[in-house]
């Protein structure tokens, strides 16, 4: 389990705004290259309209987090997407969005992953544990609402790394307390235990806490390779 912090973010901006990209794939690869396989990112659009970028190759999916916002694909119906809705569409499309809003957004690469995003929901006091469909499988956890504490659970790997990019040692520290803007992500490397990778992914997973009162909203996106 990685843990990501907003310092550990890449940021850019844009005509309408600014883009953090919380992680990519392959680890290296640039956006501006159009050669990554998945991309996971948060914007905030600052233009009541704004036209999306095209990008033919890949698959999108799209929710806001702060405010709301209106998108139309081809010149067809407009689609009212409120806080946390997520909506799926072919990056092929001209799209055009209304509204100033903060988003959460995965661009998936047509034919060589799959994957999904829902927003995950913690009253006071909740907890939920993630487990990922298949052996393999990216998670990352994107908090964008509270405070929580996230634990690793079977086999993934517990701790905080002390730099960007380190895995930390199995035990190093049980728990982490992640604030919102932060991320956990689950990866393929977290499954393996010696040089085994198990058939199912039922004893891997990351559990889920609110850390007050108030509960927490945590994004989640996942990826995985077409078989």
């Amino acid at each position: 389990m990685r843990y990501l912090r907003p310092a550990d973010y890449t940021v850019s901006d844009w005509s309408g705004g600014r883009t953090v990209q919380l992680s990519i794939g392959p680890e290296g690869e640039q956006y501006a290259d159009r050669k990554f396989l998945w991309r996971i990112s948060s914007a905030t659009v600052e233009l009541e309209t704004s036209e999306f970028t095209a990008l033919p190759d890949y698959e999108r999916l799209i929710a806001p987090i702060r405010g709301e916002m209106i998108l139309s694909h081809n010149g067809g119906e407009e689609i009212l997407l409120r806080p946390y809705d997520v909506h799926r569409f072919d990056g092929a499309d001209l799209t055009v969005s209304k509204g100033k809003c903060t988003d959460f957004n995965l661009m998936l690469r047509k034919g060589k992953v799959t994957g999904e995003m829902r927003s995950v929901r913690l009253g006071s006091g909740g907890q939920q544990r993630i487990t990922p469909e298949m052996p393999g499988d990216t998670v990352l956890l994107y908090l964008a609402e509270g405070t929580a504490r996230v634990r690793a659970a079977g086999g993934a790997v517990n701790g905080e790394p002390s730099e960007r990019g380190k895995v930390p040692e199995l035990g190093e520290l049980p728990e982490l307390s992640v604030m919102e803007g932060e991320s956990v992500v689950l990866g393929p490397e977290d499954y393996v235990s010696g040089e085994v990778i198990p058939e199912n992914t039922q004893d891997v997973g990351l559990e889920l806490l609110a850390s007050d009162d108030k509960g927490c909203v945590f994004m989640m996106a996942a990826v995985r390779f077409v078989r």
